[in-house]
């Protein structure tokens, strides 16, 4: 069986990430609590929208992020089972395909690079499981998809889903 991970807000910590950078500009205090159900650029005052909104396109914003919990391990043991693939929308961000390849070199060495899909749209992936925060990329999957819960996603319903790589262990091993 395929199986398909996406990285960013799935075992990559984007969204903390969009909340550190703001709150170290602004002298702020925004949580990810404060921000369920939205995307941290419209929980910030109008004019900051765009800071926030162009963190992904800065050379480095993906090459530093934080590891999403557990998800070394449970990937480890998931690619035992499954045809394990990574599959991120690399090319929205002009500068983050290098800087997700250094992630993945770091963080996952035991995937090859032969299984990194760092892409455009997903809805090109043909295979059995696809775990993804963004329902948009679940709709347009052909197979399983698994909602990995994220802020942004709080009130999405229509997906099974997965809190944590606990619960992805609990589902697929």
């Amino acid at each position: 069986m395929t199986l398909f991970i996406d990285m960013d807000e799935v075992i990559a910590d984007t969204y903390q990430a969009h909340i550190d950078l703001y709150n170290t500009k602004y002298c702020a205090t925004l949580t990810k609590e404060q921000c369920l159900g939205s995307e941290v650029w419209q929980m910030v005052p109008e004019e900051h929208q765009a800071y926030i909104r162009n963190h992904a396109n800065e050379r480095g914003f993906f090459k530093d992020l934080a590891v999403i919990e557990d998800s070394p391990e449970v990937l480890r043991a998931l690619q035992d089972k499954y045809e394990l693939y990574i599959a991120s929308a690399a090319m929205q961000f002009k500068s983050s395909l290098e800087d997700k390849a250094d992630w993945l070199d770091r963080y996952f060495p035991f995937i090859p690079w032969e299984n990194r899909i760092l892409c455009g749209h997903k809805h090109i992936l043909k295979g059995d499981i696809l775990i993804d925060d963004r329902s948009y990329n679940l709709k347009a999957f052909d197979g399983r998809g698994i909602q990995f819960s994220s802020p942004h996603n709080f009130n999405t319903k229509g997906f099974e889903r997965v809190n944590t790589w606990r619960d992805v262990a609990d589902l697929l091993l």
